[in-house]
């Protein structure tokens, strides 16, 4: 495995992602089925990793997405604005007056509790950026030396929104790779994307493909189960023991089946309750293994977690910190993220290398 080399700093962005931004409708301590009131967020897999990059570490992000133009889409772009995530490569897409041809994606999420599970119901069906085709951005000017970013930032939602989709991550990674852009890829599976196209099966068909142009591979042992076939073995379907090298052999069996793979992480999440996880982080960089064991953290809402685990190892290789350093603020800045409501962190960097040293939870006044 050959390092991550991250280009200098004088690219426009540090990091661009390309996905989808849904409208996130949240019951608070309610349930979907029975709530009379919603607060609302922006968030999505790509999206939330970009602006956990700038809100938490600091740096320069943008989001390529689509919205239909209507009042609701002009919510989420509000949304997006007091991220500070760039929208400059945001495009609107007219709004037939109902819904028909073009819409905004929404994700009803319910956080649990103790015995509950968290639940989400998404509501996505022919949204704006589903319907994006390969052609749609300019990718050579977006990469290109007058603009460019340090980082590329794509994932299996949104591979998984349409056929159209998947093409158009593969045409953005062959022209970021030309570039001498690194790609992360989290894979991210969600079965309510793929049951009615082709299930597991298609999302190994479409995953295993785009996985051959990828640097930086994300997953849990689901993900990697479910979109690649490589199952860690050992492992019971709840989850409830997660044998470490179990977990070495399947992201060395992953490094084998794509030698591109520089860097290979997987989240070690081991749910005792809804309110109540294990959570950890195991990775392999350059043929060594690097394991942040788990502990116990309490959970406000769980949803995200990954995705700050991931803007949180990126902000580290971005940084050009050793690599123990950026799985372990991985680790740390996805279990402050879940200590918050909505998908994407609230957090501060101070509060994430302190909690990387092991600082308490005391009152700061």
């Amino acid at each position: 495995m050959q390092p991550i080399v991250v280009p200098e700093a004088d690219r426009r962005w540090d990091c661009l992602s390309l996905g989808e931004v849904m409208l996130r409708l949240d019951p608070g301590d309610g349930r979907i089925h029975s709530t009379r009131h919603f607060a609302v967020w922006e968030g999505g897999g790509e999206y939330n990793v970009a602006r956990g990059l700038r809100r938490c570490f600091g740096l320069r992000a943008a989001i390529a997405t689509a919205l239909a133009e209507n009042p609701v889409g002009r919510l989420v772009e509000d949304l997006m604005l007091q991220g500070g995530v760039d929208t400059s490569l945001l495009k609107w897409i007219p709004y037939d007056g109902v819904g028909r041809t073009v819409r905004n994606g929404l994700n009803f999420t319910e956080r649990g509790f103790g015995l509950r599970a968290a639940a989400g119901c998404s509501d996505r069906g022919h949204t704006a950026i589903s319907q994006v085709k390969t052609g749609d951005f300019d990718w050579e000017a977006i990469f290109g030396k007058k603009s460019g970013s340090r980082w590329f930032h794509t994932g299996g939602i949104f591979a998984a929104l349409s056929p159209s989709t998947a093409e158009v991550a593969v045409e953005a990674m062959d022209v970021a790779r030309r570039h001498a852009t690194p790609i992360s890829y989290d894979l991210n599976f969600r079965d309510s994307l793929w049951k009615s196209i082709g299930g597991k099966a298609k999302a190994q068909e479409v995953n295993r493909e785009i996985v051959r142009t990828v640097d930086l591979l994300l997953g849990n042992e689901e993900d990697f189960s479910a979109m690649l076939g490589v199952h860690p073995k050992g492992v019971t379907e709840d989850f409830a023991e997660l044998p470490i090298a179990a977990y070495e052999d399947m992201l060395r069996e992953v490094a084998a089946a794509y030698p591109n793979l520089k860097l290979i992480a997987s989240t070690l999440r081991t749910a005792h309750t809804a309110s109540r996880n294990a959570w950890g982080a195991i990775a392999l960089y350059q043929d060594q293994i690097v394991h942040i064991p788990q502990i116990d953290i309490d959970i406000y809402d769980r949803v995200g977690g990954g995705d700050s685990f991931a803007s949180g190892l990126i902000y580290g290789l971005i940084a050009g910190k050793p690599i123990e350093w950026a799985v372990r603020c991985g680790v740390a800045h996805g279990a402050l993220a879940m200590t918050t409501p909505g998908d994407t962190s609230m957090t501060t960097l101070t509060e994430v290398e302190r909690a990387m040293k092991g600082g308490s939870a005391r009152i700061a006044r």
